[in-house]
């Protein structure tokens, strides 16, 4: 079994983290909250299919849901990404 005690990155923390085009938010933004919890909403939704074998339905509109809300963080993670589908009308 490997045991990692530490991980140094040597990058530092500085309390900033880099969105998917490479510019650097503080982790406190709005933004990177954001897709904090559309990330969570999507897990939970994860566990709740879990449960519906029974109910094809359900799960198939929540797989649908949980499919938006993959879009929706990687456009909250990649803003240029969101500008450019916006532009091209695309939902």
């Amino acid at each position: 079994m490997v045991v990692l005690n530490r991980i140094y990155t040597r990058t530092g923390d500085e309390g900033s983290t880099m969105l998917g085009n490479g510019e650097y938010r503080k982790k406190y933004d709005l933004r990177v909250d954001a897709y904090g919890i559309v990330d969570e909403v999507t897990a939970a939704i994860g566990v709740a299919r879990l449960h519906t074998g029974d109910a094809p339905v359900v799960d198939a509109m929540l797989g649908r849901i949980q499919n938006d809300l993959f879009d929706l963080a990687a456009d909250l993670c990649s803003p240029d990404r969101a500008k450019d589908r916006a532009g091209r009308g695309l939902p």
